[in-house]
């Protein structure tokens, strides 16, 4: 029995996948919480498989998250189930120590299957992202332009994007502020800006291209 944890800060989308999976035979849901410091808080006193889990929380976001898993808890796999382009996010999730992505526009079946693969020791992306990355074909712009940016600047782009400033930034992601002051500067430089306002909005049209 797959030991599952869901992690959303949405509760109608927490109870929605409680009762799906309520009468399954091979996952077992043992825990559902709604930030990135719960995950954590969770883990420490229980048995966990695998976490489903959402990236934009609150408090600590998925992706940093995702470090302090691969790090301290290196069982525990988890898939990413979001609603941001998988396209965009997907790769940059593997990245940083996800073993799945999976959009929350797919259904059940889906979701099963996705688990069932990374609870054998597999990676789950949809299919056209799997034939884009194993054929190279090209991809959108929003694409080929986070492709580009390392993990980190992801990271540091997502919490901009929210309204994070650079002092919670530090503190979120456990760096000084200079050095999120320097990734700020290289996304300037890689979105071709010069203010912050702009870096924004411009990293939000991509995403929507």
């Amino acid at each position: 029995m797959i030991k599952l944890l869901i992690a959303d800060n949405h509760p109608i989308i927490r109870k929605g996948l409680e009762h799906l999976f309520s009468a399954s035979t091979d996952i077992k849901i043992v825990g559902s919480v709604d930030d990135g410091d719960s995950i954590l808080n969770f883990i420490k006193k229980n048995d966990v498989d695998i976490i489903l889990t959402e990236t934009d929380f609150p408090k600590l976001n998925g992706l940093t998250v995702l470090r302090y898993l691969k790090k301290d808890y290196p069982d525990i796999k988890t898939i990413i189930f979001s609603g941001q382009p998988e396209e965009v996010y997907g790769i940059n999730a593997i990245k940083a120590g996800a073993s799945g992505f999976i959009s929350k526009s797919v259904n059940i079946i889906t979701i099963n299957e996705a688990i069932l693969k990374v609870s054998k020791g597999g990676i789950y992306l949809s299919d056209a992202l799997t034939q884009q990355l194993a054929f190279g074909a090209k991809s959108n712009k929003s694409g080929s332009f986070y492709k580009k940016l390392s993990t980190r600047e992801s990271e540091v782009l997502k919490l901009l994007t929210i309204g994070r400033k650079n002092k919670e930034i530090s503190k979120e992601l456990n760096i000084n502020e200079k050095t999120v002051s320097t990734y700020k500067a290289r996304l300037m430089r890689k979105l071709k800006v010069n203010n912050l306002v702009d870096l924004v909005n411009q990293a939000k049209l991509s995403a929507e291209l």
